[in-house]
């Protein structure tokens, strides 16, 4: 009982720290790069500490207040997270394996309502503009802002986003197959219009491409959940359920968590990155007319890596519960069983 109670301890310790960690990481984001703020990074290059260089312009003394108090304020709340932990003992591997589901199920349904609202509301802006119908629904200052990507982000796409983390927090049950119809809705209308009416614009291809990358990318946890990942192997299927959580709990370490983190760190990790820059600039395409979300595209890796690496814990969660206490009688058990039976619940 000890070892058993000392290693669910631990696991639930590192699953805690690594998602405090990882929605810690996407605010000192947003703190550092849309406000301002220096960052703990910035902070500990000044004092040269761990073995970082020094800044080209040290820090003056309110960024190093600033900064103090981020540094302080992140370790003040992963500790909260390990007392959090220490205090609730009674909860299960079990517990915790859907507890992080239904928070990475959260983020997806999340996201599937942006794209569906942004997507639409943005095609029937760029559809009014081509026309030169947008200037007699909207009026000829708004028509000028809407042209302005800034201020169609900020005040068209993002509050449509706000809106989608009402909805999935009450329609539960989406499902991908509506965004995969909507895609091809979307490229069986392109065929119709170009080769039966000659009509053609460039923001009919940019939902099409912006509804396929969302569904790429934002099913990707729900399939994990599912066991719908191809296993491309001649070993895995024939193995006990205990050397298949040995193998899952291994790839989880060393393969799953890893990716997700390089795609986090490689993408948001200065100003110019591959992920914030877009974010920043609010980057659109170079087609005229065409939608305005290209810069929401490389969010969706941002999406994309939270949503796998919350599911990575989820499903480490399971499988070291499925090593610590695995009896004859769950020996059929998995874990998409595991997931649909405590949401029946």
């Amino acid at each position: 009982m000890p070892v058993f109670f000392n290693l669910t301890t631990i696991s639930r310790c590192f699953a805690y720290s690594m998602v405090i960690a990882l929605l810690l990481y996407l605010v000192n984001n947003y703190l550092v790069y849309w406000q301002g703020l220096p960052g703990p990074f910035n902070l500990l290059s000044h004092y040269q500490l761990i073995g970082l260089e020094a800044l080209d312009q040290p820090l003056d003394n309110e960024q190093l207040k600033l900064g103090w108090i981020q540094f302080s304020s992140y370790l003040l709340i992963l500790a909260l997270g390990l007392i959090y932990v220490c205090q609730t003992t009674n909860r299960t591997l079990h517990d915790e394996s859907y507890r992080f589901a239904t928070l990475s199920a959260y983020i997806i349904r999340m996201s599937f309502w942006s794209v569906v609202l942004v997507g639409s509301v943005d095609m029937l802006i760029s559809f009014l503009r081509v026309e030169g119908l947008l200037e007699a629904v909207a009026g000829e200052t708004l028509t000028t802002q809407l042209g302005r990507p800034i201020f169609r982000g900020s005040y068209v796409h993002y509050p449509l986003i706000l809106v989608s983390f009402v909805m999935a927090a009450f329609f539960r049950n989406i499902s991908f197959c509506w965004l995969a119809l909507l895609v091809v809705l979307s490229e069986f209308l392109i065929v119709i219009t170009r080769f039966v009416f000659s009509y053609e614009q460039a923001y009919m291809g940019d939902i099409v491409r912006f509804w396929y990358a969302a569904l790429f990318l934002f099913a990707s946890a729900y399939t994990l959940v599912s066991e719908g990942h191809v296993r491309v192997d001649v070993v895995y299927a024939g193995m006990s359920r205990r050397a298949k959580a040995w193998t899952n709990t291994i790839g989880c370490l060393l393969l799953g968590m890893p990716m997700c983190w390089i795609i986090l760190m490689h993408g948001m990790g200065g100003r110019g990155n591959s992920i914030n820059s877009p974010l920043l600039s609010f980057e659109v395409s170079q087609s005229g007319y065409g939608m305005y979300v290209k810069y929401l595209m490389a969010g969706f890796l941002v999406i994309f890596a939270v949503s796998m690496l919350i599911q990575f814990v989820s499903y480490l969660m399971f499988n070291i519960n499925e090593l610590i206490k695995r009896s004859k009688s769950t020996e059929e058990s998995d874990y998409q069983q595991l997931v649909t039976s405590k949401r029946s619940t």
